[in-house]
C-alpha cells in the first residue's frame, strides 16, 4: 500500500524501491504490530478462556510442564497480524509469488485456528485434546501444496523467456553443486507437497517449547528473505550460481515481515512464555516456508536452514519406527528430541536457548554453501 503511494508522490527513484530495503521495513513493521498487538490479543484469548492444557504420554513432562497450564493458545494470530499488516503495506501487491505466498499463510493459518479450536473445545468437555484428525489436517495440506505446485509450475512456463532456454522449473538445484537436475512436472509437484507440508508438520512438531519454535523460525526466514531477494535479482542470481526466478524477490518481503512478527511474538512467549502460538501459527509459517524453498529452487538448501525442524521431525519419525520395530523400546526418552533434553534434566532455557544457536550456525552455513559451489 505505502509502496504505490510513494510510487505515486515521488517521480524519481527513492530507496524505497529497493527490495531489501522495503523487506527491512516490512520487519520493524511487522515487530511493532505484533508487540502493540500482542496485550490485546493476549487479554481476549484470556477472557474467552482460548487456555492450553498441555498433555502428553510421559507423566514426568507431563510435571514439568504443569505450570504452563491455562496459558492462552492461538497466539499465531499476533504473528500473522504481523505478517499481513508488514507485507501489505511494503509490498508490489499484484506480484503473482506474494499473492500466492499470502493465500498459503491465510489457508493453513485457518486450518491451524481450527484444529486448536477443536483441541481446547473438547478438552473443555472432557474428551481429551483431540483436535482435527491427522488425515484430516494432510487432505488441507497436500491439498493446497497440489494447488500452489500448479499454479508455480504453469507462471514460471508462461513467463520465463524462451531465448532463456529451459526455466528453473524444470530442474533440480544442489547445494555444492553449480548445475541443475532436470525435473518432470510430476516430480516437481511430489516435491513441492512433501516439502509443504513436511515443514508445516515439522515446525508444528518443534512449537512444544517456550520461544522454540518462533526464535528458530525467524533465524530461518532471515536466511531465506536474502536468498528470494538474491533468485530474483538478476546480478546477484548470476553471481551466487543461483537460478534466476522472475519477481521472486517480492517474496523477501513477506520473509521480512514474518521475522519481525516472531520477533515480536518472542516478547511475549518468551520463557515464561504468556501466549503459546498454536498450531494457527506453526503450521501457517512453516507451510509458507517450504512454499518459498519451491519457489526459490532451495528445496535442499532447506534441509539445511531448517535443519532444527528436520531433526524434530526425523526425531519423532524413529521414535515410533524403534518403538514399533522392538516392541516397546524407546530409543529416546521422549519424541520430539526437545523433551529429551528436558528429561535429562537440561533446563527448558538451557535447551531453547542451545537449539537457537544450533539454528544460528545451520543459517551460517547454508549461507557458506551457496558461493560453494
Amino acid at each position: 500500500m505505502l509502496y504505490y503511494l510513494l510510487d505515486w508522490y515521488f517521480d524519481r527513484p527513492l530507496a524505497y524501491q529497493n527490495v531489501l530495503f522495503r523487506s527491512t521495513l516490512a520487519l520493524l513493521t511487522a515487530f511493532a504490530v505484533s508487540v502493540l498487538v500482542g496485550p490485546y490479543v493476549i487479554r481476549t484469548l484470556r477472557r474467552l478462556k482460548i487456555g492450553d492444557r498441555p498433555e502428553f504420554y510421559n507423566e514426568d513432562v507431563n510435571r514439568l510442564m504443569q505450570m504452563k497450564g491455562d496459558t492462552p493458545t492461538m497466539g499465531g494470530v499476533i504473528i500473522l497480524a504481523g505478517i499481513f499488516v508488514g507485507t501489505l503495506l511494503w509490498v508490489e501487491l499484484g506480484n503473482f509469488y506474494v499473492g500466492m505466498g499470502l493465500f498459503c499463510l491465510g489457508w493453513l493459518g485457518i486450518l491451524g485456528a481450527a484444529d486448536d479450536y477443536l483441541k481446547l473445545t473438547s478438552a473443555r468437555r472432557g474428551g481429551g485434546r483431540d483436535g482435527l484428525k491427522f488425515w484430516e489436517k494432510m487432505v488441507f495440506q497436500v491439498g493446497l501444496a497440489v494447488i500452489l505446485a500448479i499454479y508455480v509450475f504453469r507462471h514460471g512456463v508462461d513467463n520465463w523467456p524462451a531465448e532463456l532456454g529451459a526455466g528453473p522449473y524444470s530442474q533440480m538445484i544442489l547445494p555444492f553443486y553449480k548445475y541443475g537436475l532436470s525435473l518432470p512436472i510430476g516430480v516437481f509437484a511430489a516435491i513441492a507437497v512433501v516439502v509443504i507440508t513436511g515443514t508445516s508438520n515439522a515446525v508444528n512438531l518443534t512449537d512444544g517449547m517456550d520461544g522454540l519454535a518462533a526464535g528458530c523460525m525467524g533465524i530461518v526466514g532471515f536466511v531465506f528473505m536474502l536468498l528470494t531477494f538474491a533468485t530474483g535479482t538478476g546480478e546477484w542470481s548470476e553471481y551466487l550460481l543461483l537460478p534466476l526466478i522472475i519477481n521472486a524477490d517480492e517474496l523477501s518481503v513477506i520473509c521480512g515481515a514474518l521475522v519481525g512478527s516472531c520477533l515480536g511474538f518472542l516478547w511475549f512467549n518468551a520463557h515464561p512464555a504468556q501466549v503459546f502460538m498454536g498450531d494457527t501459527g506453526s503450521l501457517a509459517m512453516g507451510g509458507f516456508i517450504g512454499y518459498v524453498a519451491v519457489v526459490t529452487r532451495q528445496e535442499l538448501m532447506l534441509l539445511i536452514v531448517g535443519g532444527i525442524f528436520v531433526i524434530e521431525a526425523m526425531s519423532v519419525i524413529l521414535q515410533v519406527g524403534y518403538y514399533k520395530s522392538t516392541g516397546g523400546k524407546r530409543l529416546f526418552r521422549m519424541a520430539p528430541i526437545h523433551h529429551h533434553f528436558h528429561l535429562k534434566g537440561w533446563p527448558e532455557t538451557k535447551v531453547v536457548i542451545r537449539f537457537w544457536l544450533l539454528a544460528a550456525m545451520l543459517a551460517a552455513f547454508s549461507i557458506l554453501t551457496v558461493k560453494l559451489r
